[in-house]
Protein backbone atom coordinates (compact mmCIF):
# COMPACT_ATOMS: atom_id res chain seq x y z
CA UNK A 1 0.00 0.00 0.00
CA UNK A 2 3.11 2.36 0.47
CA UNK A 3 4.54 1.62 -2.73
CA UNK A 4 1.63 2.46 -4.17
CA UNK A 5 0.82 5.63 -2.20
CA UNK A 6 4.34 6.84 -3.39
CA UNK A 7 3.96 5.90 -7.01
CA UNK A 8 0.49 7.68 -7.14
CA UNK A 9 2.44 11.05 -5.52
CA UNK A 10 5.22 10.64 -8.16
CA UNK A 11 3.25 9.90 -11.15
CA UNK A 12 0.50 12.89 -10.09
CA UNK A 13 3.18 15.36 -9.73
CA UNK A 14 6.68 15.26 -10.91
CA UNK A 15 6.02 13.76 -13.45
CA UNK A 16 2.85 15.63 -14.71
CA UNK A 17 5.39 18.58 -14.19
CA UNK A 18 8.09 18.01 -15.87
CA UNK A 19 6.99 15.17 -18.25
CA UNK A 20 3.59 15.36 -19.42
CA UNK A 21 2.76 19.28 -19.41
CA UNK A 22 6.37 19.89 -21.02
CA UNK A 23 5.61 17.45 -23.76
CA UNK A 24 2.03 18.84 -24.56
CA UNK A 25 3.88 22.93 -24.85
CA UNK A 26 6.38 20.85 -27.16
CA UNK A 27 3.82 19.02 -29.38
CA UNK A 28 1.45 21.82 -29.50
CA UNK A 29 3.87 24.73 -29.33
CA UNK A 30 6.79 23.11 -31.60
CA UNK A 31 10.72 23.41 -30.92
CA UNK A 32 13.79 25.02 -31.73
CA UNK A 33 17.09 22.63 -30.46
CA UNK A 34 19.29 25.26 -27.98
CA UNK A 35 17.11 28.43 -29.54
CA UNK A 36 18.49 28.12 -32.80
CA UNK A 37 22.06 29.38 -31.32
CA UNK A 38 25.18 28.96 -33.57
CA UNK A 39 27.85 26.65 -32.48
CA UNK A 40 29.76 26.67 -30.32
CA UNK A 41 27.05 29.14 -28.34
CA UNK A 42 24.81 26.11 -28.99
CA UNK A 43 26.95 23.41 -27.25
CA UNK A 44 27.66 25.25 -24.05
CA UNK A 45 23.44 25.42 -24.31
CA UNK A 46 22.88 22.07 -24.71
CA UNK A 47 25.94 21.04 -22.10
CA UNK A 48 23.98 23.88 -19.77
CA UNK A 49 20.26 22.14 -20.12
CA UNK A 50 21.54 18.37 -19.27
CA UNK A 51 23.78 19.76 -16.32
CA UNK A 52 20.78 21.13 -15.37
CA UNK A 53 18.10 18.29 -16.31
CA UNK A 54 20.64 15.83 -14.67
CA UNK A 55 20.90 17.67 -11.58
CA UNK A 56 17.19 18.11 -11.42
CA UNK A 57 16.54 14.15 -11.27
CA UNK A 58 18.74 13.42 -8.60
CA UNK A 59 17.39 15.94 -6.60
CA UNK A 60 14.17 14.55 -7.46
CA UNK A 61 15.26 11.03 -7.14
CA UNK A 62 16.95 11.56 -3.70
CA UNK A 63 14.13 13.39 -2.33
CA UNK A 64 11.38 10.76 -3.24
CA UNK A 65 14.26 7.91 -1.33
CA UNK A 66 14.03 10.18 1.55
CA UNK A 67 10.87 10.83 2.05
CA UNK A 68 9.82 7.14 1.51
CA UNK A 69 12.59 6.10 4.07
CA UNK A 70 12.40 8.28 6.68
CA UNK A 71 9.51 10.94 6.54
CA UNK A 72 6.43 8.44 6.39
CA UNK A 73 4.85 9.68 4.21
CA UNK A 74 4.59 11.05 0.46
CA UNK A 75 5.71 13.89 -1.75
CA UNK A 76 2.25 15.20 -2.41
CA UNK A 77 0.13 17.64 -0.10
CA UNK A 78 -2.62 15.13 0.54
CA UNK A 79 -0.12 12.38 2.45
CA UNK A 80 2.51 14.37 4.13
CA UNK A 81 5.37 12.87 5.99
CA UNK A 82 5.20 12.51 9.59
CA UNK A 83 8.65 13.19 10.40
CA UNK A 84 10.23 16.21 9.50
CA UNK A 85 13.09 14.76 7.12
CA UNK A 86 16.46 16.62 7.93
CA UNK A 87 18.91 14.16 5.82
CA UNK A 88 20.90 14.14 2.82
CA UNK A 89 19.99 17.23 0.79
CA UNK A 90 17.51 18.09 3.00
CA UNK A 91 20.69 19.28 5.12
CA UNK A 92 21.17 21.75 2.03
CA UNK A 93 17.99 22.80 1.20
CA UNK A 94 14.75 22.85 2.43
CA UNK A 95 13.31 21.84 -0.77
CA UNK A 96 15.07 19.89 -2.90
CA UNK A 97 12.09 18.36 -4.74
CA UNK A 98 11.27 21.59 -6.01
CA UNK A 99 14.84 22.95 -6.99
CA UNK A 100 14.73 19.57 -8.72
CA UNK A 101 11.98 20.20 -10.31
CA UNK A 102 12.87 23.75 -11.24
CA UNK A 103 16.33 22.47 -12.54
CA UNK A 104 14.58 19.58 -14.82
CA UNK A 105 12.75 22.34 -16.27
CA UNK A 106 15.67 24.55 -17.14
CA UNK A 107 17.12 21.89 -18.37
CA UNK A 108 14.16 21.17 -20.89
CA UNK A 109 13.79 24.60 -22.27
CA UNK A 110 17.54 24.71 -22.77
CA UNK A 111 17.67 21.47 -24.89
CA UNK A 112 14.60 22.07 -26.87
CA UNK A 113 14.90 25.85 -26.88
CA UNK A 114 10.71 26.24 -26.37
CA UNK A 115 9.41 29.24 -25.58
CA UNK A 116 6.45 27.79 -23.85
CA UNK A 117 8.72 25.59 -21.41
CA UNK A 118 9.96 28.87 -20.56
CA UNK A 119 6.58 30.33 -19.87
CA UNK A 120 5.29 27.03 -17.82
CA UNK A 121 8.99 27.16 -16.32
CA UNK A 122 8.30 30.61 -15.20
CA UNK A 123 4.89 30.19 -13.99
CA UNK A 124 5.74 26.98 -12.26
CA UNK A 125 8.72 28.70 -10.20
CA UNK A 126 5.89 31.82 -9.64
CA UNK A 127 3.39 29.70 -8.38
CA UNK A 128 5.57 28.10 -5.67
CA UNK A 129 7.20 31.39 -4.88
CA UNK A 130 3.54 32.06 -3.69
CA UNK A 131 2.49 28.42 -2.37
CA UNK A 132 5.54 27.56 -0.44
CA UNK A 133 5.64 29.87 1.94
CA UNK A 134 2.18 30.81 2.77
CA UNK A 135 0.67 27.35 2.37
CA UNK A 136 3.40 24.07 2.49
CA UNK A 137 5.66 26.42 5.22
CA UNK A 138 2.49 26.74 7.65
CA UNK A 139 1.46 23.48 7.22
CA UNK A 140 5.14 22.33 8.30
CA UNK A 141 5.02 24.73 11.33
CA UNK A 142 1.93 23.81 12.70
CA UNK A 143 2.66 19.76 12.44
CA UNK A 144 6.95 19.98 13.52
CA UNK A 145 6.53 23.28 15.87
CA UNK A 146 9.70 24.66 16.95
CA UNK A 147 11.95 21.89 15.67
CA UNK A 148 10.70 23.41 11.80
CA UNK A 149 11.31 26.75 13.36
CA UNK A 150 15.04 25.73 14.19
CA UNK A 151 15.31 23.99 11.06
CA UNK A 152 13.77 27.10 8.15
CA UNK A 153 16.27 29.32 10.25
CA UNK A 154 19.42 27.28 9.56
CA UNK A 155 18.50 25.69 5.73
CA UNK A 156 17.85 28.28 2.79
CA UNK A 157 13.96 27.50 0.67
CA UNK A 158 15.32 26.38 -2.92
CA UNK A 159 19.35 27.66 -3.06
CA UNK A 160 21.28 25.01 -0.83
CA UNK A 161 23.86 26.33 1.39
CA UNK A 162 27.03 25.42 0.60
CA UNK A 163 27.80 22.93 4.15
CA UNK A 164 25.63 21.04 5.43
CA UNK A 165 23.63 22.19 8.21
CA UNK A 166 24.69 20.09 11.30
CA UNK A 167 21.41 19.81 13.59
CA UNK A 168 22.26 19.73 17.61
CA UNK A 169 19.85 18.17 19.94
Amino acid sequence: MERLKQLRAILFLPVMVTLIIPALLVAGGGMNMGFGLPAPSLWLELGAGLVFFALGVLLVVKTISLFARFGHGTLAPWDPTQRLVVRGVYRHVRNPMISGVFCILLGETLLLGSTWLLAWLLFFVAANWIYIPRVEEASMQARFGAEYSRYRENVPRWIPRWRAWEPRD
